[in-house]
């Protein structure tokens, strides 16, 4: 199978990332590729879990949305939404929290929030959903996002969701560990520093260190070894084009 798109390598890496967790809060649109292709291949055992209820999650097929039919077949258990932020979320049970924005500084502070002035908005986006809680409560966060100086910004329009450092008098507070790591169609970053600010740590097949800097608002630091991100196998490809993903609506 020769060739893939940059969004596919993005995907494969953001499910790779996953493996060696058991439960995975999943987020809307990309992250629900993400979670559904590593239960398929490097996480056999991940434990999908869903904001409309579902804990364990095993769809016969790609689910549409977090509120898709298909989520209850065969999952290990379906509750309130209620229940499941304060018994499993709130409770510390969650491994990664996977998300997905449209805006992230460079501590992994998150806007779902607006572009643009709060009150007379360029775009008024979807808002928090449950993503402030589950940012704030995740034993870690991952991103995944698009690389764009749009995306990666200097200074966020709003903070839906608190990353590292989101200000001094709430982020000492936070019972989770906050993000870990951030995964583009370009790159992958961590926060492994003792500034827990974003830093380059693997370079997709192609990319440039000029190509990131390029495509981001900051200066972006750089971790002690770069290496370059595995592309794609021909059985992960596989399964995004014919089973996941036909439709190429994500990838």
């Amino acid at each position: 199978m020769q060739g893939y798109t940059s969004s596919e390598m993005m995907i494969v890496a953001a499910a790779r990332a996953l493996q060696g967790a058991r439960t995975v809060f999943v987020g809307v649109g990309l992250p629900n590729v993400v979670c559904n292709l590593a239960r398929r291949t490097t996480s056999p055992n991940l434990e999908l879990i869903y904001e409309s209820g579902v804990y364990g999650a095993r769809p016969s097929r790609q689910p549409l949305s977090i509120g898709d039919p298909a989520l209850v077949s065969g999952a290990l258990s379906v509750i309130s939404m209620a229940d499941l932020f304060g018994f499993y979320l709130q409770g510390g049970l969650i491994d990664i929290a996977l998300l997905g924005g449209a805006q992230i500084d460079r501590h992994g502070n998150l806007n779902t929030t607006v572009i643009g002035d709060y009150y007379s908005p360029t775009v008024r986006l979807p808002g928090s959903g449950g993503a402030c809680e589950i940012a704030v409560n995740a034993r870690a966060v991952m991103y995944i996002l698009r690389l764009s100086t749009r995306t990666f910004v200097d200074r966020l329009d709003f903070c839906t969701s608190p990353g590292h450092l989101a200000n001094s008098a709430f982020a000492p507070q936070s019972p989770g560990g906050g993000p870990r790591r951030v995964i583009t169609d370009k790159a992958i970053f961590d926060f492994s520093n003792a500034e827990q600010e974003m830093q380059l740590i693997c370079l997709h097949h192609g990319t440039t260190l000029e190509d990131v800097r390029d495509s981001i608002g900051w200066e972006i630091r750089t971790g002690p070894d770069v290496i370059e991100t595995p592309m794609p196998t021909d059985d992960e490809l596989e399964l995004l084009r014919t089973e996941l993903d036909p439709k190429g609506l994500y990838r």
